[in-house]
């Protein structure tokens, strides 16, 4: 999970490293009408039917994972709506799936003699590649960043784990070039985008981590558009046949003048959510002014702020779970500079519309819903109002980066979800 520099998990130690940490893999794709580059992701086929390992066929279960944390404060993260640990320190070992089958959190990690000895058991639901490959990797303090790990090295470790268990799947994270192709952390690969379609042949679950408002980079610092940007473009590189994931910041990570507000996090997180991901992972470690690796649980209005926005989530997850909706909407912004993402579901007799404000400024923002007639009520989720669509059209106003979510009840007019998945 690299910040602004090449991270530690690009050491010689990678190999090693490799062999420890693990994340979640994502159960259905599902495909949004979208505001951010005007090319919505590509659905993908339910994977969840392949992975017998793991709730992946669990409508109602939708990964939310937190990235390397120790298994002894995992009952702390349940309590915050966190359902899966993606990554062991220096593990897996016997005392942390221990303590990991003891609060009932699941895993994503890597595969070593430990974690293999207990391919039985039900809490290890994923494996993964080591972290960022795509990165420049350390040739030693003395000697700065090397190449990245080739493509070519990820197909054949993918393999390898693949021949020793087809019943999970298998997630690689790569870093911030796959949404920034000014990212110079990539050694002798910076400016070469065409190495990610080859990265994404050596797993079953894509995922990328950039940090947008903890970025001191002027390219990327505070543009949180970036995140959504690199769930379109894995979707576009995996041809929408693989689930994609991906990382959200909730902390100061390096410089307390930049830790991200509630409402960013949530901004983020809809972002993801529309523009397809299928699972999250917080990043929750801060190293400035000193290291605190969960000072995610020593933020009270933080830890607050994304307990709720994870316990809505776990609420939709039968929603988000379910078939897409293409094209079964218009959006208009009155601000051109604020577009507005959406994604249509049809779930249990109603329609959703997710919203998110995609720049940093205020809108109104009418809403033109395919095949609804008359007057509809609309419920704005949690957030107890209502409002009046006359003929499936229907405003509301957007404050900077606002998540606003929409219920009705559907209609026999209004398009099914798509069955062609390819």
């Amino acid at each position: 999970m690299e910040v602004e520099t090449p991270s530690f998990f690009g050491s010689p130690r990678r190999r090693r490293w490799q062999r420890l940490i693990c994340p979640v893999l994502a159960a259905a794709w599902f495909m949004g009408v979208t505001a951010a580059s005007g090319a919505p992701v590509a659905p993908a086929e339910n994977p969840g039917v392949k992975w017998t390992n793991g709730p992946w066929a669990d409508s109602n279960f939708f990964p939310i994972g937190v990235w390397l944390q120790d298994p002894a404060k995992a009952n702390q993260y349940h309590q915050a709506g966190i359902n899966l640990y993606v990554g062991l320190w220096m593990g897996p070992t016997e005392e942390q799936l221990a303590a990991l089958k003891k609060a009932g959190m699941w895993v994503v990690c890597g595969q070593n003699e430990t974690s293999l000895r207990h391919r039985d058991d039900p809490i290890i639901i994923g494996w993964m590649h080591g972290d960022e490959p795509d990165n420049g990797q350390s040739l030693g303090a003395r000697f700065g960043f090397g190449s990245p790990i080739s493509p070519e090295t990820i197909i054949e470790d993918y393999l390898r784990m693949k021949a020793l268990d087809v019943s999970r799947p298998i997630l690689l994270n790569l870093g911030q070039g796959a949404a920034w192709d000014g990212w110079y952390g990539r050694g002798n690969r910076n400016h070469h985008p065409e190495d990610y379609p080859e990265y994404l042949k050596g797993c079953d679950i894509a995922s990328f981590d950039i940090y947008p408002v903890n970025s001191e980079n002027e390219a990327v610092s505070g543009k949180l558009w970036f995140v959504a940007s690199g769930l379109e473009r894995l979707g576009q590189w995996s041809r929408g046949e693989k689930p994609v994931w991906n990382c959200i910041e909730c902390t100061a990570i390096s410089n307390p003048q930049k830790k991200p507000a509630p409402e960013q996090v949530r901004a983020e997180a809809w972002m993801s959510l529309i523009h397809g991901s299928r699972g999250l992972i917080y990043f929750v470690h801060q190293f400035k002014p000193k290291s605190n690796p969960a000072a995610l649980l020593d933020d009270p209005e933080m830890l607050a702020a994304v307990t709720r926005l994870n316990q809505q989530i776990t609420r939709l997850a039968p929603v988000l779970n379910s078939p897409a909706i293409h094209t079964a909407a218009m959006v208009q912004s009155e601000n051109a500079n604020v577009p507005v993402a959406t994604m249509i579901k049809y779930s249990d007799g109603a329609m959703y519309l997710f919203a998110v404000g995609m720049r940093d400024g205020a809108t109104k923002v009418t809403f033109t819903l395919t095949g609804v007639e008359g007057n509809s009520l609309v419920e704005v989720l949690d957030e107890n109002r209502t409002l009046t669509a006359t003929n499936g059209s229907f405003s509301d106003h957007f404050d900077p980066w606002a998540v606003h979510l929409y219920r009705l009840p559907a209609t026999s007019r209004q398009p099914r979800a798509a069955t062609d998945k390819k």
